[in-house]
């Protein structure tokens, strides 16, 4: 026997885009027929009374099989603190007449957080015949769900360091590193896998590698290919100030991590100790090489005081890297 179709659906949890994907999938099963605008509506959940969001699924659809009722935030919301009686009754209610939506009932609750184990709807859902449940996390290593992304979805390759490189800078954020892959994915058009170059290329607050990059040059001395670098970072239109930020925290995080290491501590901890990202990690462990921590003390207490003096108007940003620059690698 075929198990009827759910009538309510709860999708919650932190990885918003793969909770908007599941909508859009339910969008699609109404059709693209003028009928399915007419019998799919939407709801604010901290706005809109329980009885009217019940009362949309219940109506009987215009000309079509199914009415699709989308809710946001409302199962957060109803039992927020403060939420009082007026939360306990709307849980209350939605216990009671959930269980009896019309079979062309679409009821779908989107949560942009994961819902307690105990919540009285969450629970309804997993136990009632006519619900369906489903928690959606966002990835532990966002490197390898750019990989699984670029292969599943795009069809596409993308080496490993790329990836690294691409997770080290949208960090969670995988809505935004979904655009930039798919941006990466028509720069290759298939004919080749994409490389870190590319990300380098098209990711405009890449701003992080491209300051691993001047890093680099400063500490081998390159002044001309450091400025070169500083000046792409402008072309792209990278603010001045996060630009001199995203160098002091590096190099914060260089003395940090030579102190560590000089400490005894091991390269594979670098990451849990100082919360990075691991390609970031990775990165440091390299560079703290390249220089002593006497010369590190100097470049952070130098970075300070530049970062004093624009603050209070007695430098500008453009400057001040470009002394910070040309005094280190002369």
């Amino acid at each position: 026997m075929t198990k009827a179709a759910p009538t309510f659906y709860i999708f919650h949890g932190d990885d918003e885009l793969k909770i908007e994907e599941e909508v859009e999938k339910m969008r699609a099963r109404m059709g693209d027929t003028p009928n399915a605008d007419l019998n799919t509506s939407e709801f604010d959940g901290t706005i809109t009374d329980v009885a009217q969001i019940t009362s949309a699924a219940m109506a009987y659809p215009f000309l079509a099989d199914k009415r699709l009722v989308i809710v946001k935030d409302l199962l957060t919301w109803i039992t927020r603190k403060g939420a009082g009686e007026t939360g306990k009754k709307a849980v209350e209610r939605l216990v009671n007449e959930l269980p009896q939506l019309p079979d062309w009932a679409r009821l779908v609750f989107v949560e942009r957080d994961k819902l307690a184990e105990n919540h009285k709807v969450v629970k309804l859902a997993q136990e009632h015949e006519h619900g369906f449940e489903k928690v959606f996390l966002l990835p532990k290593d966002a490197t390898q769900w750019i990989l699984k992304r670029a292969h599943d979805t795009y069809h596409a390759q993308i080496e490993p360091p790329a990836a690294a490189a691409l997770a080290s800078v949208t960090g969670n954020d995988l809505r935004r590193a979904d655009n930039e892959l798919l941006k990466l994915v028509a720069y290759v058009e298939g004919e080749r896998a994409i490389s870190e170059r590319d990300v380098e290329l098209l990711t405009p607050y890449v701003a992080e590698a491209t300051t691993f990059q001047i890093i680099d040059a400063i500490a081998e001395g390159r002044g001309r290919q450091a400025f070169d670098l500083l000046s792409r970072l402008l072309g792209q239109q990278e603010d001045l100030f996060a630009i001199f930020g995203s160098i002091n925290r590096q190099f914060r995080l260089l003395l940090l991590t030579k102190e560590y290491l000089a400490g005894g501590g091991s390269t594979k901890q670098i990451k849990d100790v100082l919360g990075v990202h691991p390609y970031t990690a990775d990165k440091l462990a390299v560079q703290s090489r390249q220089f002593s921590l006497e010369q590190l003390e100097m470049i952070y207490r130098a970075l300070q005081n530049y970062d004093v003096q624009m603050k209070t108007g007695k430098i500008e940003p453009e400057l001040a890297a470009t002394l910070l620059i040309a005094g280190l690698t002369r």
